[in-house]
């Protein structure tokens, strides 16, 4: 008798099995798991983009040390590259290898002569789905540096800039800029003596030509972009960055108006929540 129940309860559970599987395969069924897979897609985490900061002239990847703690923080990878500042045609061509190299979206952030590196390195590059300029060149195609930086007036880092010759590769002699130990008030009037003295000693110099290669390409006409304005720049005066930013139909701008050009310095919490907004939007 026992042994009578057993097969019939067998033969009923497999019943409901073959039912449910029916009901699976038309399409309602369908359209219930498919339900069911968005619904657990909606509460999975998308991941992350990885943060690519670019320093400019006059630093390396030091200058945003105060940014990266933050970003990560939030659980963000980041890389600072480094930026040779020989001008766009070594500059671009190493930052766009760097980008081939990360799988996954980034999210590229650029300061100051950076500015114009990614915006020819990030040029075709599908995985770069936002750009981000903090105190920023943001030159358009055939546009050169020194355009820009005379667009208008209140630029002061020339007259502190050192000229060094130094021997490149080919023989010729090419000349090198650094920041000379008066260039605070001109470059990072915001920050303390003692972390402008340190940033004066470690800063890696630039070609002086990196003033005279027009830009090749113009990744800000596909890329979503965001941009900082430094209100006491000295460097790229506030005007020609508001000017920059708006041509280029920047999604969002923030203007801190006590940052001198080193805004990841002095107001690295405003940096990384911006570079934060610009990762959110696109992802």
């Amino acid at each position: 008798m026992e042994e009578n129940i057993s097969r019939r309860r067998l033969l009923l559970a497999g019943a409901a099995l073959a039912a449910s599987a029916a009901v699976m395969t038309t399409p309602l069924g369908a359209e219930a798991a498919a339900a069911a897979t968005a619904q657990r897609d909606e509460r999975s985490p998308k991941a992350k983009p990885t943060i690519v900061l670019v320093h400019g002239g006059y630093a390396d990847s030091s200058c945003w040390n105060g940014v990266i703690p933050k970003l990560q923080r939030k659980g963000y990878t980041t890389i600072a590259g480094s930026n040779p500042l020989r001008g766009i045609p070594t500059d671009s061509p190493y930052i766009a290898s760097l980008l081939d190299s990360i799988s996954g979206p980034v999210v590229l952030v650029a300061h100051s002569m950076g500015g114009t590196v990614v915006t020819n390195a990030a040029a075709g590059k599908g995985n770069v789905k936002a750009l981000v300029y903090i105190a920023a060149f943001v030159p358009d195609i055939g546009e050169t540096q020194g355009d820009l930086i005379n667009k208008f007036p209140g630029s002061e880092v020339l007259p502190v800039s050192v000229p060094i010759p130094y021997t490149k590769a080919d023989g010729t002699t090419g000349t090198d800029l650094y920041l000379s130990k008066d260039g605070q008030a001109a470059f990072a009037a915001d920050v303390s003596t003692e972390t402008f003295r340190i940033l004066q000693a470690t800063q890696r110099p630039f070609d002086a030509d990196s003033f005279i290669y027009p830009t090749q390409a113009a990744a800000w006409r596909t890329i979503p972009s965001w941009g900082l304005v430094a209100g006491q720049d000295k460097a790229i005066p506030p005007a020609c960055e508001r000017w920059m930013y708006s041509r280029a139909n920047f999604r969002k701008i923030v203007e801190v108006p006590n940052s001198s050009h080193v805004a990841m310095l002095s107001h690295p919490h405003i940096v990384s929540n911006l570079i934060d907004d610009a990762a959110r939007a696109t992802s």
